[in-house]
C-alpha cells in the first residue's frame, strides 16, 4: 500500500472543504483505491495534466471537484491540488 502525502496547497486547498464532508467522502475513497494502487473506476475520468501540471494525473471526484496528484515513487503518491476547476485552473 503507497503512503499518500499532501502538498500545503493541497492541505489548505482541504480546510476549504471542512464544510462539505460528502465531497470529503468521496475524495478519501479515491485516495484508498490509489493508494492500493487499484486502477480508478472511468467515472472518475483519470487522466495525465499538460502545462503546468504536466506529468501529474487529475481525477473528477464529483463533476466540478478535482483532485491532482503525482506518484512520487514507488512507495508514494502526492496530492497537490483539491478543488473546482476554477480553483485550479486561474
Amino acid at each position: 500500500m503507497k503512503k499518500v502525502d499532501y502538498s500545503t496547497k493541497a492541505k489548505k486547498d482541504l480546510k476549504c472543504y471542512r464544510s462539505k464532508p460528502h465531497e470529503l467522502a468521496e475524495l478519501f475513497k479515491v485516495l484508498k483505491m490509489l493508494a492500493r494502487e487499484q486502477k480508478l473506476p472511468a467515472i472518475y475520468h483519470p487522466h495525465q495534466l499538460q502545462g503546468e501540471y504536466e506529468g501529474c494525473m487529475e481525477c473528477h471526484v464529483k463533476s466540478d471537484f478535482l483532485l491532482i496528484w503525482i506518484d512520487e515513487d514507488l512507495s508514494t503518491i502526492r496530492v497537490l491540488r483539491v478543488g473546482s476547476h476554477s480553483e485550479l485552473f486561474r
